[in-house]
């Protein structure tokens, strides 16, 4: 397979990671009262204080730039060596024009590269990192970039609007041993067919099959996907540091670990959604950078999404010594998340545009 440019399966790695989270808040209890619903049971229910807001002018064309300027910034390197991009969410700028376009232009990509817009509800942007993990392993080019950015959003009085919020994540991938942050040493996914979320052509919202969600969809597949990538890695949840999985709400994924016998202590460096709601395609990438941001040299990673439909990508990631040079590079997941500024309802309806 020499002519397709396939020299053997080198490592591929994080070499450089970033994130964006908007700057504007709403609280929980700002967008219950308006519908009247009870804030203590809505805050015990989704475990999410506040949630970000993006701006009238931000989609996920800016917030994928914003958090691959980050992650180039980390990796030091030249954009135009960039052989791939790849850039996956459920809120795309345009329905008939990629995001990935004006994106690498705009962070200073050359026109030679490798590239598309990926769609699987939240677990896209991890999906695009598993296709950048392909081609950087495979020798195809020499850096690839994984973007996950989404600005989620649910018709005004459903539930899920406490939740919905927009951000991004980028990750820079490298075979290079001297430059990664962090190896991927296997991954996998687990999927099947499980109508529980999906959203119709010229359809705004979403439409939700609350029966669903739970065990057959969420549940299920994340569960199984983490047991599969410890079995081929080989690795217990007491060798695990820490564990990052796609964050709908709070509930989910702290359930998901003490079913899977981990402990809170393993999931709190990349348990955010909290203080940021849930960002989609976004949101277990976020999870991971939060974690890149204070993990120890040696320590395992285990990463699960989830995206309705419905899949899990798992990762087994361990970090590297060069961590410690890079991270402090660019701008940190925490200082995003306490860069913050609150708003009310009618601004909240004016900035997403729900008054029409």
């Amino acid at each position: 397979m020499e002519e397709l440019g396939f020299k053997g399966r080198k490592m591929a790695g994080i070499i450089g990671y970033g994130v964006y989270i908007p700057l504007y808040r709403i609280k929980t209890e700002d967008i219950a009262n308006v519908w009247g619903r009870d804030v203590d049971v809505v805050k015990s229910g989704l475990l999410i204080n506040e949630k970000s807001v993006p701006c009238i002018d931000e989609d996920t064309v800016t917030m994928g730039i914003e958090a691959s300027l980050n992650a180039i910034k980390r990796a030091d390197i030249n954009p135009e060596e960039i052989g791939a991009i790849y850039s996956g969410s459920e809120t795309p700028a345009y329905a008939v024009k990629p995001n990935i376009s004006i994106i690498s232009n705009a962070i200073g990509m050359g026109p030679r590269h490798l590239g598309a817009d990926v769609e699987f509800a939240c677990k896209a942007g991890t999906a695009a990192l598993q296709m950048i993990m392909g081609l950087v392993s495979s020798n195809i080019v020499k850096y690839g970039l994984a973007i996950g950015a989404d600005t989620g959003e649910y018709y005004a009085e459903n539930i899920g609007d406490q939740s919905s919020s927009a951000g991004s994540a980028a990750f820079i991938l490298g075979n290079n041993p001297k430059e990664i942050v962090a190896e991927i040493k296997e991954t996998l996914s687990f999927t099947s067919d499980v109508p529980d979320f999906w959203r119709r052509p010229q359809a705004r919202y979403p439409t939700h099959a609350e029966k669903f969600t739970a065990e057959p969809a969420y549940f299920k597949h994340t569960i199984t996907a983490t047991k599969l990538i410890m079995e081929k890695a080989g690795i217990k949840p007491s060798e695990v540091d820490h564990v990052v999985f796609h964050t709908p709400n709070g509930k989910f994924p702290l359930k998901v670990a003490k079913t899977l016998g981990f402990t809170k202590e393993q999931m709190k460096a990349g348990f955010v959604v909290d203080k940021i709601g849930n960002t989609y395609s976004a949101a277990s990438l976020i999870g991971l950078a939060s974690v890149l941001d204070v993990a120890e040299p040696g320590e395992n990673i285990i990463l699960t999404s989830f995206g309705s439909g419905a899949g899990s990508d798992a990762f087994y990631i361990k970090v590297t010594d060069a961590i410690k040079e890079k991270r402090d590079m660019a701008k940190t997941t925490k200082y995003y998340i306490d860069r913050k500024k609150y708003i009310d309802y009618a601004t909240y309806c004016k900035y997403t545009n729900k008054i029409e």
